[in-house]
């Protein structure tokens, strides 16, 4: 894990003499136009003006649909549009929304994700009262395909505050989804961008552990961001039928550790990789209720070398009853 900074795109500061807004919603988009209407109007509901708030779509190449005309029909030029020359992966093309992002507060949202009403209003608030905070997120509502809502993010604490040992917490396990949260640009300008070597899933878990190392981080206890669970069609999906998400996200733990307290870090890194087993079990049950055995035993494998523990064997047996 030598040399970490090498796997991280350098977010340069915004050049002097450009126009600062308060916020950049930058919107990655690739193939997804037919959520991306939804994504840009629960936005645009918000918008307070162009001189306080960016909008951005930033589009991988798509080639099976046209974003650019769905920002042109909703944003009647309030909303910009950029296009890839050529598709360069989802990590590269969060590289391009952060480096073309010229707010102070950036907010990566999704083509298939939006927010609801008084996200940005408390957001913000929430940066005005507590200057020292490097991110803040809320809790959100995950639904499926087609719009259901399927269950609320747990409640991590009772009220909104800055969190308390958010670090011991979420080196453990992922309790938030990219449009939950927002991020000042300067800490992304300090830390640098998505960890490159981590190609299909986690590399948002590196990301908050990253943050929540060397910043403090607020929580807001209203679910005011929905997030799509769509990957029976996504790139996690296609990777969960090799392991390779799981092989993923065992170095994205093993990248964690290193930003963990020495006197700690073995033990909540292990307490990581049996989360993250237990979780991939739970997929290898989706794949055989689909008839995708082989993608299953994927899963299985790739749990078992991420963390061989009681628990995971438990799980594991559960998976065959």
């Amino acid at each position: 894990m030598n040399d970490q900074h090498s796997y991280r795109a350098t977010i340069l500061p915004v050049i002097e003499g450009v126009n600062r807004p308060l916020w950049s919603v930058m919107i990655p988009t690739y193939n997804c136009a037919e959520y991306l209407r939804e994504t840009l109007a629960s936005v645009l509901a918000q918008d307070p003006g162009s001189d306080v708030m960016q909008i951005e779509v930033v589009d991988d190449y798509s080639t099976k649909d046209d974003p650019e005309a769905v920002v042109q029909e909703l944003g009647q030029g309030r909303v910009s549009f950029y296009r890839q020359p050529q598709n360069v992966g989802y990590i590269k093309n969060f590289e391009t929304c952060l480096q073309r992002s010229r707010g102070k507060l950036i907010h990566l949202l999704h083509s298939d994700d939006h927010v609801r009403d008084s996200f940005y209003h408390k957001m913000q608030t929430a940066f005005e009262k507590h200057p020292e905070i490097g991110a803040a997120f809320c809790r959100h509502i995950c639904m499926d395909e087609r719009g259901n809502w399927n269950f609320i993010s747990a409640l991590i604490e009772t009220e909104s505050c800055v969190l308390s040992n958010w670090l011991e917490r979420i080196a453990v396990k992922n309790y938030l989804q990219t449009p939950t949260i927002v991020v000042r640009r300067e800490v992304y300008e300090k830390l640098g961008g998505f960890d490159r070597r981590i190609k299909s899933w986690g590399e948002d878990w590196e990301m908050w552990v990253r943050i929540a190392a060397n910043y403090p981080v607020w929580f807001e206890v209203e679910p005011l961001a929905v997030y799509r669970d769509n990957r029976l069609g996504s790139l996690t999906n296609q990777s969960m039928r090799t392991g390779k998400n799981v092989q993923d996200i065992r170095l994205a733990a093993e990248i964690c550790k290193s930003y963990l307290p020495q006197s700690k870090a073995k033990k909540l890194s292990r307490q990581a990789r049996e989360f993250w087993a237990i979780y991939a079990l739970g997929d290898s049950e989706k794949l055989i209720s689909i008839g995708d055995l082989s993608g299953a035993l994927a899963q299985i494998r790739e749990a078992l070398r991420c963390r061989l523990s009681f628990r995971v064997i438990k799980r594991l047996i559960r998976v065959f009853i």
